[in-house]
Formats: C-alpha cells, sequence, structure tokens
C-alpha cells in the first residue's frame, strides 16, 4: 500500500504495522525517514481487520483489542491509525467498553536513514541509534538527522529502546489521538504540488452505465495529482513523475507522453512539462545538441537498450503542437518554439542523407516505433512551424514523405496470415519480425487542424491487417496488450518488454485503433484494461502480468511495477475521452466528436474536461451519439 504526495512517499503492509522489513516506511525525495512504527496497547498488538487506501496519499487501517479481561469474545477497544505521505501517522483509540479503562500505549520507532536505491538493492545497514529529542526521538547517520515528534508528548521516552510511552485514562464511549510526525531535519515540510490550490489538472468527473468509470477517473486524477513534482529551480513549473516507489525521479518520456494523455485535463501540465525539459536541452555544437536527454531503457530480449533522450525529443514538438489545439496560449506556444525547433533539426541532421532514424545514435537499429514517432513528429511539427510563421514545414513534410515509401518498402513482413511489421532492421539490414505492443505506434499518428488526424506510415491494407493482429488473442491477454505476441520466442507473461501488459501501451493501442475505425478490437482491449482497473482498486500498474484472462481470473500484480505510475493514471484519462472521440481545433474555434459508435460501456457523461481553459462536457448516449452539454462561449462544433 504506497502513499504518495511527491515528495513523500508511505510504504506500508496490509498488516499496518511498520516493521523495517522491505520498503516499508516513510520516506522523503527517496530517503527513509522513519522505517519502524510498531504500536502496542496494553502490552498487545491490536489486531488488524481492514486496510484500505482512502486517498491517493492516505492509508487507514482498523484494529481490534479486547481490553476488559473475561469480558467474553467481542473486542472493545478500536484502534484506527490513518497514514500519509507527508510523514504524519494519526492513532485514535475509541473505547466501547462499559467502565472507564486505563490504556497503556507504546510506539516503538526506529530508521535506517537508508536510501531507496540501497533498500532496493538490500545493502540496507542496521537500525540507527536514538536520542530523547523534543517530545519525541532523533537519529543521526551520515546522510543527516530525522526526527519524530509526538502530540501530546509521551509520559515516558527510552531512546535505548527507540520507544514512547504514553498512559491514557478513556472513558466509556471515549477516544484518545496520538499525532506522530516524522520529518528530516533542515528540510521543510512535504509541500505536494498537487495538494496545492492550483492544481494544474482539473478535477473531470465521468458517470454512466458503467459504475467503475467514476472510480476509475477519480483514482486517475488522484494518482497523477499525487506524481506532480516541481522543477526546483522554477517552482511554478510541474510535471509527472514517473511512478512510486521506483521512479520518483525526472523521467523525460513518460513525462511527456502522461502530460500528453491528460491534455482533456487542461494544459497546463504541459505547459509546465515542456518548459521544464527545455531548460535540459543540449546546446550547442556536437550530434546531441537540440536532444532532451535521456537514460538507456531496457528493450527485451530481442533488441538493444532504446534510448528514452529519443523518445522525449520526439514527443516534445508533437506535445507543443497538440496542446496548442486544446488551447495552449498563443504566448506560451511561441516561447516553447525554439525548443521545438531544435528537435525537429535535430532530428533531421540525426538521419542525415538516409531515411531512418536509428536508436540509439549511431549505429543502432532502425526501430519501427521510433520511426512511427518520428514521422508524426515531422507532421505536427511542419503544421505547428506553418501556423506560426516560420520556415522548415515544407522539409519536414517531404522527408515524412520519403519516410513513408521506404517503410512500407523495408517494414512489411508478407506472410500466409497477411502479413505484419518488422519489429526492427538491425544495423545490416535483417529484419526482426517479433510482433510487439510497440507496434501500436503505428497507429498513434498526433492531431493536426479540424479534428483530423495526421496520416500514418501504414496504408490502409497493412493498417487492417495490423489491427487484427492486435484484436488477436496472440496479442490481447482480455486485460489489455502482450508486450511480446504469445507465440514469439523469448515470451515472458512477467517481461517487462517481453509479454506484461504495460497500460500506456494498451491506452495508445485503443485511441490509434479507434481513430483508425477499427472498433471492435478498440472496445475489446478498452474492457479488459477497465477489468484490470477494477481488479487494482481503480489503481492501475505500470504492467502486470501477460497471462490470458479467464472466467473469474484476475491480472497478476508484477513484482516490480511502480503503482501509481504517470503513463498508467495518464492512461485512464485517454482512454475515457477516447470513448467520446474528444478532438478540438482550439485556434479554429472548433471541436469535432468522433465517439465510438459501438458505445462499448453503455451511456459515458464526462464533465470538467478543459479546452482552451473553459469547462467542457460531453455525453455519449447508448446508441454511440455524442452531445455537448457544457462548452464555452464561441466554440463551434466540428464535422
Amino acid at each position: 500500500m504506497i502513499c504518495v504526495a511527491l515528495p513523500g512517499l508511505a510504504v506500508s503492509s496490509e498488516e499496518g504495522q511498520l516493521t523495517g522489513r522491505g520498503l516499508e516506511g516513510f520516506y522523503r525525495a527517496g530517503r527513509r525517514v522513519l522505517s519502524r512504527c510498531q504500536v502496542r496497547v496494553a502490552g498487545r498488538e491490536p489486531l488488524v481487520v481492514q486496510a484500505r487506501m482512502t486517498s491517493a496519499d492516505r492509508a487507514r487501517f482498523v484494529a481490534t483489542l479486547r481490553a476488559t479481561p473475561h469480558g467474553g469474545p467481542d473486542p472493545d477497544v478500536l484502534v484506527e491509525r490513518t497514514r500519509s505521505a507527508d510523514g504524519v501517522e494519526r492513532i485514535t483509540l475509541h473505547s466501547a467498553a462499559g467502565r472507564p479503562l486505563r490504556l497503556p500505549v507504546e510506539v516503538a520507532l526506529g530508521t535506517d536513514l537508508a536510501d531507496l536505491g540501497a533498500i532496493a538493492a538490500g545493502t540496507v545497514g542496521p537500525e540507527l541509534p536514538a536520542s530523547v529529542h523534543d517530545s519525541g526521538l532523533r537519529w543521526s547517520g551520515p546522510a543527516g538527522n530525522a526526527c519524530v515528534t509526538a502530540d501530546p508528548p509521551p509520559a515516558d521516552a527510552l531512546a535505548s529502546a527507540g520507544v514512547l510511552r504514553w498512559e491514557f485514562d478513556v472513558p466509556p464511549g471515549g477516544s484518545v489521538t496520538v499525532e506522530l510526525r516524522a520529518r528530516l531535519e533542515g528540510v521543510g515540510p512535504v509541500r505536494a504540488a498537487g495538494r496545492a490550490a492550483t492544481s494544474p489538472l482539473a478535477a473531470a468527473r465521468a458517470t454512466g452505465d458503467d459504475p467503475r468509470i467514476r472510480p476509475w477517473l477519480n483514482t486517475s486524477i488522484e494518482d497523477l495529482e499525487a506524481l506532480l513534482v516541481r522543477d526546483p529551480t522554477h517552482p511554478m513549473d510541474i510535471q509527472l513523475a514517473a511512478g512510486a516507489p521506483w521512479r520518483c525521479g525526472p523521467a523525460p518520456a513518460e513525462a511527456l507522453a502522461a502530460a500528453r494523455m491528460t491534455l482533456a485535463l487542461g494544459t497546463r501540465l504541459a505547459a509546465g512539462t515542456l518548459r521544464t525539459l527545455a531548460r535540459t536541452q543540449v546546446r550547442g555544437d556536437g550530434p546531441r545538441s537540440g536532444m532532451i536527454p535521456g537514460p538507456r531503457r531496457d528493450a527485451g530480449a530481442h533488441l538493444p537498450p532504446g534510448c528514452t533522450g529519443t523518445e522525449a525529443t520526439l514527443i516534445f514538438p508533437v506535445l507543443l503542437a497538440e496542446a496548442r489545439r486544446w488551447g495552449l496560449p498563443e504566448r506560451e506556444t511561441e516561447e516553447l518554439l525554439p525548443a521545438a525547433e531544435r528537435c525537429l533539426t535535430w532530428m533531421r541532421d540525426t538521419v542525415g542523407e538516409g531515411e531512418y532514424l536509428r536508436d540509439p545514435q549511431p549505429g543502432g537499429p532502425v526501430r519501427c516505433e521510433t520511426q512511427a514517432q518520428a514521422h508524426r513528429a515531422a507532421l505536427l511539427g511542419a503544421d505547428l512551424l506553418d501556423a506560426l510563421g516560420r520556415p522548415g514545414g515544407q522539409e519536414l513534410r517531404e522527408w515524412a514523405q520519403a519516410l513513408r515509401t521506404a517503410f512500407r518498402r523495408d517494414f512489411w513482413i508478407d506472410g500466409p496470415g497477411g502479413g505484419r511489421p518488422a519489429a526492427a532492421l538491425t544495423p545490416d539490414g535483417r529484419r526482426l519480425p517479433h510482433l510487439g505492443a510497440a507496434t501500436v505506434h503505428l497507429l498513434d499518428t498526433g492531431l493536426l487542424g479540424g479534428g483530423e488526424y495526421a496520416p500514418g506510415l501504414l496504408d490502409e491494407t497493412r493498417t487492417e491487417q495490423l489491427a487484427r493482429l492486435l484484436g488477436s488473442p496472440v496479442m490481447d491477454s482480455g486485460w489489455g496488450l502482450r508486450g511480446l505476441g504469445l507465440k514469439e520466442a523469448g515470451h515472458n507473461p512477467f517481461g517487462h518488454r517481453s509479454g506484461a501488459v504495460r497500460v500506456h501501451e494498451s491506452a495508445i493501442g485503443v485511441s490509434g485503433l479507434a481513430a483508425a475505425g477499427y472498433e471492435r478490437e478498440a472496445g475489446s482491449l478498452l474492457r479488459g484494461v477497465l477489468a484490470a482497473a477494477e481488479a487494482f482498486g481503480h489503481r492501475l500498474p505500470e504492467m502486470y502480468g501477460g497471462e490470458q484472462r479467464t472466467e473469474g481470473s484476475a491480472p497478476l500484480p508484477h513484482p516490480a511495477a511502480c503503482r501509481p505510475a504517470a503513463t498508467a493514471a495518464a492512461a485512464g484519462v485517454l482512454l475515457l475521452t477516447t470513448v467520446a472521440g474528444v478532438r478540438p481545433d482550439a485556434p479554429a474555434g472548433t471541436v469535432t466528436l468522433r465517439p465510438l459508435r459501438s458505445a462499448p460501456l453503455g451511456e459515458v457523461g464526462l464533465t470538467g474536461l478543459r479546452i482552451s481553459g473553459a469547462a467542457f462536457s460531453v455525453r455519449v448516449s447508448r446508441l454511440g451519439l455524442a452531445m455537448v452539454e457544457e462548452a464555452a462561449d464561441g466554440l463551434r462544433l466540428g464535422r
């Protein structure tokens, strides 16, 4: 159970007690502030009867205790613990006894002040010795100092044992509360960006025939807000961390992808993300000039690790172009345009006289998804340059046309079942034939003006074949798209890139299939991801096991997955707006609706979306007809 309000984090088991095992504890900016917090009442541990998340940043544990001797089997003390990501634990004892109770309470505390990376690697040292400090305990180590303060102050504090003690007199039906605050010394209180009154994400809501969509969207937005982080040098600019607990730091490709999927909640997150990453862009001369830096990422058994910097650099101009369609003000667009131009220049310079963008550069393979992302960046980038009166659009379109011709010649593998796209071309020109979920990027072409999508790398016939493959049991697990097809060599249902369901790719697949008109396949994937969301309490992890769904089964959690994760939470927003088919063109003052005519979730209503900063609400009927219920004055319905 992970409570998140970055930079704060609290990781618990369902037993409620923090024992110091594994990842348990309170964290601040990746440092474990408190690893152990064990409560005893009247000399015994209360029995936990319920543990649940009450919000993205808070968990509640309810336990019982029988304090009255010879009182029969019924408990007469209820122990409620509320644990928050900001380092606060509130312990409340409620008495149901018929007479006054004197309840001794002990809380045993400890910490190692370990770094999250060291905990994950299993290289954590012993607990640090405690000292009595103020109204609690204090620990000192090479990494700094931590303390826990208590309100009310304890009657006794034993530093050698790390124990705080109280004696409470509780009247019949009465209650008492102890509040503990864990913090790193020299660091201010946790001020989570997503808890501010000025959250960049609109508080959209979903209603409809399917009761699961309301909590799914609510939880998705809560998790997104919990993962928001500020640029320390420009605190007004906010972006998303990739996920908790493993990836709470910067992750440019994931931050851009998640901001793009949440444009329906407003453009402020996109603007903050773009401004933050523009400041990291490589400047000066050299082959990396214009690139958004990013680490290497495992690509499975068939390919070497890919460069997330390549992906981020290609998404940057796409996000800017699409944010403008959703209503990013022209002034902000113009301010960010030079950074987008540098991304596009890097792309063209890296390709050089050839047709393909290799990843990683130089000499890496020609990946299918990288060509799809580069093609999309060229077309949306050209559209953006034209709109703002900048040169270079025609050259980008000509290169995109050459890429389409080359891709259709080199990347399709004919076969008796209709063929498939190659996953990549090796440096020596061989086609890698394995079928994976990365092919969904061929369907994600990007939004242009008038609610139209840009052309893709595949022709109509091959798009239909890809849709058929993605909708087959080989790829559709019933919970979403497998990262690698079931019949491919090296398939592993828990492989990061070789069989696990990655929610981001499944959402892009649904959106792309819907845009291309393949509603049956899109609807099946959508219903599978929604079922998985329900099984995970509406908080989807970034990935989960790709085993086939059967009657009465549940998706298998992946032990290394982040949960919550930015792209998984953003997927909930993208999938529900895909059902409604909202395609804005704010500069033209229009919005086009292309809902799923098959209405795979029945009637769906979305309220509180944002176009040009104004509220936008839409309803899709059971017949697949969409109706605007709220919109800014002057926003016209496009064709």
